[in-house]
């Protein structure tokens, strides 16, 4: 049976997602160009808290929560390039490890020492091409974690470290963020809901795999005309989809070198936040990406927003408790068995939490 209905609709439940699964789980934050040189930073904000990662002069990459040891006030905005970090509230500095260096007027003071203040950090990695965060300090590394999906990314999309950022696309989904992961981790609604998706993809190759923390959708595709877009310089001919547990999920669409990034961010118990940020081999995508791009915003996304969306509203009806998972044993398309898989992740993860509230 999937999850009770309850997880997707009540208030508890959605803090206890952002305490025991977001909080404490490898969260994407960026791909590696974007941190590669020093002084390159990035913000962002994961399970509430606001994180800043900046490579150090010493080639370092860091990442701390983006608060001022003085006062609290964020310290750096978006993206971009700094010697340093300077509070933008009464300009204490850091430098790019964390420590402060500078806090203006406070040499009369008894008892401050400034070499002993330093920016809190929390764990970061590089993966696969990308930067990853845990709010966690005690998590297993990601490399260890993850198992043999580096290897997979590495097979299947060999250039990712060498592609560039060209599009970013965002959403506000009316759903749940589960109701999101639930809708990607399965292909079984595929027939029905994407019909133009089916004839892109061979459906009849579509295999499913689920492993530790990730699972892996491959199937060939883009080997054919079709009605979702031309695909007939495609040098890539296959879908290569995975998803990283919580909610970082990976896609190598027919067409050039290509990698795309969906991002699910939970923003309340009945709202969700998406990036698709697209990686390609040039910044300036060709009419070809184009049309796939156009492909994946107003025609996939908005079938899949329309889903999720009703599923929601469904879920916050007397009518629906919960339903049965359909698994097929060869591991095809039209099996839930990758969503399951999720569920026992959410499951073993809520199980932490005690009934003092503490995990």
């Amino acid at each position: 049976m999937s999850l009770h209905a309850d997880a997707y609709t009540q208030q508890k439940w959605f803090e206890a997602d952002q305490a025991v699964v977001i909080a404490k789980s490898w969260q994407w934050l960026c791909h590696g160009e974007s941190l590669k040189e020093a002084g390159a930073y990035v913000t962002e904000t994961i399970a509430g808290m606001p994180i800043a990662a900046v490579r150090g002069k010493d080639g370092q990459l860091r990442a701390f929560y983006n608060v001022c040891k003085h006062r609290a006030h964020e310290l750096l905005q978006g993206t971009g390039q700094t010697n340093n970090v300077v509070c933008p509230y009464h300009a204490w500095t850091y430098d790019l490890k964390g420590s402060l260096t500078s806090a203006r007027h406070t040499s009369h003071l008894n008892d401050f020492d400034k070499s002993s203040i330093c920016l809190d950090q929390v764990q970061i990695t590089e993966f696969g091409g990308f930067v990853y965060v845990n709010l966690d300090p005690t998590a297993e590394e990601l490399q260890t974690a993850s198992g043999d999906l580096g290897a997979e990314i590495a097979q299947w999309a060999p250039d990712v470290e060498n592609l560039t950022i060209a599009r970013r696309l965002s959403y506000t989904i009316n759903s749940n963020w589960k109701n999101v992961v639930d809708n990607f981790l399965e292909c079984y609604h595929c027939h029905v809901a994407h019909e133009d998706f089916v004839s892109l993809v061979d459906m009849d190759t579509y295999k499913v795999t689920a492993h530790g923390i990730y699972s892996s959708h491959m199937a060939e595709a883009g080997k054919s005309e079709n009605t979702a877009y031309d695909v007939s310089d495609a040098t890539v001919t296959d879908h290569a989809v995975w998803w990283l547990w919580p909610n970082t999920c990976m896609m190598r669409y027919p067409g050039r070198g290509n990698f795309i990034v969906l991002k699910i961010i939970p923003a309340g118990p009945d709202l969700t936040y998406e990036t698709y940020d697209f990686f390609l081999e040039s910044a300036e995508p060709n009419d070809a990406e184009i049309e796939s791009m156009r492909y994946l915003d107003e025609v996939l996304q908005v079938e899949d927003i329309g889903l999720v969306e009703s599923v929601q509203r469904g879920m916050n009806t007397p009518a629906f408790d919960q339903g049965r998972i359909v698994n097929d044993p060869a591991g095809s398309g039209l099996s839930e068995h990758a969503l399951h898989h999720f569920h026992g992740l959410v499951l073993d993860a809520y199980a932490k939490i005690t009934t003092n509230g503490a995990s």
